[in-house]
């Protein structure tokens, strides 16, 4: 990997997502919470991957998350992916899934704040991606640590990397962060919605 040019690397933030037809490139992002589905098509070769975090207050266990509220938004991240996979030449039906992230790194977990987030992105793109019929062949969710992970073309492998406890912290802080930026931001949206329709 090391010796790739540095034109067929990207790395993805949270909220962002790449698409790639190359036969030698790597995507790669940095996990805490957030959750990275890697998709690729093995027969048109096109991959992708997208890095995203639900965004709500409170989360139901007693409810599949892909149809509560914070669930529409990872629903948005997912379509938006795949669409842009569809529209590089990939089948929906020879797509397959990788999926990594949803650490719960800090203390205090409970149902009804940012600590609970992690579980909750888990479930999320795993509830979607049965109810999408894309089967899952690798998965490294939860636990209490971050990761880097680097998906490649060549032969659609993803590398992980576990991060250190103090990096994972401070990976947890940012992504904490975005969290409540993305919940101002809803809840903006929310309140002109009302205002229009008043």
């Amino acid at each position: 990997m090391k010796s790739w040019p540095a034109e067929k690397r990207v790395t993805i933030h949270p909220g962002e997502q790449h698409v790639s037809r190359d036969r030698q490139f790597m995507i790669s992002t940095l996990l805490g919470s957030c959750v990275a589905a890697c998709l690729y098509d093995p027969v048109m070769r096109v991959m992708g991957m997208n890095h995203f975090l639900l965004a709500n207050k409170r989360y139901s266990k007693d409810m599949p998350v892909i149809a509560s509220e914070a669930g529409r938004y990872g629903l948005y991240a997912m379509e938006l992916l795949i669409n842009n996979m569809l529209k590089a030449g990939a089948q929906k039906r020879n797509l397959k899934a990788k999926v990594f992230g949803g650490g719960n790194v800090l203390p205090g977990i409970s149902s009804d704040s940012f600590f609970a987030v992690g579980e909750v992105n888990s479930r999320f793109v795993l509830e979607f991606l049965e109810a999408e019929k894309i089967p899952v062949l690798s998965k490294g969710l939860g636990g209490d640590h971050g990761r880097v992970i680097h998906f490649v073309s060549t032969d659609f492998s993803v590398y992980v990397k576990p991060i250190a406890r103090s990096k994972t912290i401070e990976v947890e802080k940012k992504e904490q962060q975005y969290w409540k930026k993305a919940i101002n931001q809803r809840e903006q949206e929310e309140q002109q919605s009302e205002i229009q329709f008043w």
